[in-house]
């Protein structure tokens, strides 16, 4: 392709960004809270450049087709999320007892999960609970595998961290606030 074709496919693309940029933000807010209407927004621009040669004459209808599409794969993701996080809360097994101590663990490791985010808690589950591999796991969330391996180390080190006892996460060096105090 020309640099005259990349100007010209360029040109046109921004003006279906402006022609319908408007109308699809009004169509998914709609559908999902507002917060999240820019970011299917974006993605369905994102998938309509990426398939430009392939857009049909009249655009609008495909945009919002596909503006459905990722918002039915973004809800299926949320659905799995809390489908996990029953399935920890009501998991019972060995691990813990009836004792204080399970009881308080169980506690702990349940309110440490619910207070990932849900980046973290996905890449934990992958591994954890489905049994991928790094790789396979990379492959879900269409990432490279050193990509989800630092992302699987962060999350492992944010629960580590919310697992520990409040004495020993906080830092040694007060504050300015505390040191005022």
């Amino acid at each position: 392709m020309s640099s005259g074709d990349d100007s010209a496919r360029e040109q046109s693309f921004r003006s279906l960004h402006q022609r319908t940029y408007a109308d699809l933000l009004r169509f998914v807010e709609r559908r999902i809270p507002p917060s999240e209407a820019e970011d299917v927004v974006s993605t369905v621009f994102l998938t309509a450049w990426r398939r430009f040669d392939d857009l049909p004459e009249d655009a609008r209808p495909w945009l919002f087709a596909v503006a459905r599409r990722t918002m039915a794969n973004q809800t299926r993701g949320w659905l799995r999320r809390q489908a996990l996080d029953v399935r920890l809360v009501s998991l019972d097994g060995p691990a813990y007892s009836d004792d204080a101590v399970g009881t308080a663990a169980r506690v702990d490791l349940e309110r440490a999960w619910r207070g990932l985010r849900p980046g973290d808690r996905e890449a934990l589950a992958l591994v954890a609970f489905d049994g991928l591999t790094a790789e396979q796991a990379a492959t879900v969330l269409g990432c490279r595998r050193s990509t989800f391996a630092m992302r699987l180390g962060r999350a492992r080190e944010r629960l580590r961290m919310a697992l520990e006892p409040a004495s020993a996460t906080r830092p040694q060096s007060l504050t300015l606030q505390e040191q005022r105090s």
